[in-house]
């Protein structure tokens, strides 16, 4: 399918735009997830301004996708991308992690938009799959989205619900890996190595699409792919750069979870507009 170019250019506008809300919920002097939330922003910005049915005005639509944010920590990524198409104020994120707000340091329920609290890791692809057999099973053509991360893959739960939603075939269930190589204390390749990844999920009865992370046409087409696939669910597997579009943190494991200098905020702003 051919997207024109400006949808294109729309999409990858929200991803810089997301990144940027990113830095402004991080703030200066707190830390926060700067790396896996720049990875994933493309991936998130086709997902909510293309891709997810959803109602800002009705969050509990009975027509709506679901969106599951497994990597949890980086939770900033998905409140920009909610407060950007409507849930709530984006003047709301700069207070995220302030204490007794809403906007919290992981995905919780009560905040709108928020499917399910998420952030211990290895969970998020199982509460997608149950989601995904309700849905069957009430005969809804929903579909359910789940955001892995690469680093997260070392939980042994992710491949529990793997095995059992290829077993399923349950074709309604697109799993999206943030394949940034990275994860908190270095290199994945140097901690538990999870490639190949791609032939894992095979493996495990999944279709697998491997894409260029930031690619926005390539998120397109594999997000579409996806849908048309009907006899199994689908692993993206997208080939990202940890702290995309923020030069000092790109690939450097210290931006997993880090404060920022004022020098650093304002430089990524900058770098981001």
């Amino acid at each position: 399918m051919a997207y024109s170019k400006e949808l294109i250019k729309s999409l990858e506008e929200k991803g810089q735009l997301l990144r940027r809300d990113c830095i402004k919920c991080i703030g200066v002097g707190v830390a926060g997830h700067v790396g896996g939330s720049c990875s994933s922003a493309d991936l998130v910005a086709a997902l909510y301004f293309h891709k997810l049915k959803l109602d800002p005005k009705n969050p509990e639509w009975e027509g709506r996708d679901y969106f599951l944010l497994s990597k949890g920590h980086v939770a900033i990524l998905q409140y920009s991308a909610l407060a950007e198409k409507g849930f709530f104020p984006v003047d709301d994120l700069p207070h995220c992690k302030d204490i007794g707000f809403y906007l919290q340091g992981h995905p919780h329920l009560g905040t709108p938009g928020i499917e399910a609290g998420t952030g211990s890791l290895g969970q998020g692809l199982s509460l997608g799959l149950g989601m995904a057999i309700g849905l069957k099973l009430d005969e809804k053509p929903n579909r359910v989205y789940v955001l892995v991360g690469d680093g997260e893959m070392n939980e042994g739960q992710i491949w529990e619900a793997a095995m059992a939603a290829g077993a399923k075939k349950m074709n309604n269930l697109c799993a999206i890996i943030d394949n940034n190589g990275l994860q908190a204390q270095g290199f994945i390749k140097d901690r538990l190595n999870s490639e190949p990844v791609a032939d894992k999920w095979k493996a495990f009865g999944w279709n697998v699409i491997e894409i260029d992370g930031h690619n926005m046409e390539q998120i397109l087409t594999a997000l579409d792919d996806a849908e048309k696939c009907t006899d199994k669910p689908t692993a993206i597997v997208a080939h990202t750069v940890k702290g995309k579009g923020v030069s000092f943190a790109e690939n450097k494991a210290g931006y997993h979870n880090k404060a920022l200098t004022q020098e650093e905020y304002d430089q990524a702003l900058a770098e981001l507009s």
